[in-house]
């Protein structure tokens, strides 16, 4: 039941974004082709769709994953404030913008199914401040029903110059327990499934203006890392990988 409700969720985001994932992709080639790199933001279970775009096999060299971790792992932070609430603090946008290595040619994709919470947020308003292309993968009929909790009143998809929507429904889960409630989580396969049709777009319409994108191999086959190797020296001081 699960695996069929799945299935036809992402076949209807798929062509019903298929639009926005064009547009999204045009922000990402111009970005690239400028010396930018991309930039995924995700906290909680939103990481996962970052790791879909930034150091994946397959995927894009010119990339960076943005966590509330970087607090910790660049920012000198105490493991103490690493906790759940952390996300919803406005103040962890501009540490995780100051230490990463940003440059005003990078793009940026925000992920959050619910898109109000203050980390998030803020986050986009200052990247919007600081002129950068930001493209959200959120749900919006989720994101519609909830009150921000920004100081701003502000959504991520209120910030974006495209919304990719993961159609997730409101509290995410699609199946139905007997005497209510809901369970089955859909929002992580939807979107790592815009992520990756985003990333595969751009590789496409770099390939189509003649240029030899810079695609990870997978470290586990013959020469992966000397081929990741290479490429990531092309961009050395401007990726990370942690």
């Amino acid at each position: 039941m699960f695996a069929e409700r799945a299935l036809e969720l992402a076949r209807q985001v798929a062509e019903s974004q298929a639009e926005a994932v064009g547009k999204a992709a045009g922000l990402l080639v111009a970005s690239l082709r400028a010396g930018g790199v991309v930039n995924a933001f995700g906290s909680g279970h939103s990481e996962a769709i970052a790791m879909e775009i930034a150091g994946r096999a397959g995927g894009l060299v010119p990339s960076n994953r943005l966590t509330p971790r970087d607090l910790v792992l660049y920012g000198g932070a105490s493991l103490d404030i690493l906790t759940p609430e952390l996300e919803r603090d406005p103040d962890v946008a501009h540490r995780v913008y100051e230490l990463a290595p940003v440059a005003p040619e990078d793009a940026f994709v925000l992920i959050s199914s619910s898109g109000v919470n203050g980390a998030v947020v803020e986050l986009a308003r200052i990247v919007k401040d600081r002129g950068h292309p930001l493209i959200a993968l959120t749900s919006i009929r989720h994101s519609t029903q909830m009150t921000s909790r920004h100081p701003s009143g502000l959504k991520l998809l209120d910030l974006a110059d495209v919304v990719l929507d993961n159609g997730a429904p409101y509290g995410d889960a699609i199946l139905e327990l007997p005497g209510g409630g809901r369970y089955g989580a859909v929002s992580t396969i939807t979107s790592a499934l815009l992520a990756q049709m985003t990333v595969t777009e751009t590789i496409d319409r770099l390939i189509a203006l003649g240029e030899t994108p810079p695609i990870y191999l997978s470290a586990n086959v013959t020469g992966g890392d000397e081929h990741n190797r290479a490429l990531e020296a092309r961009y050395a001081g401007r990726i990370r990988r942690s």
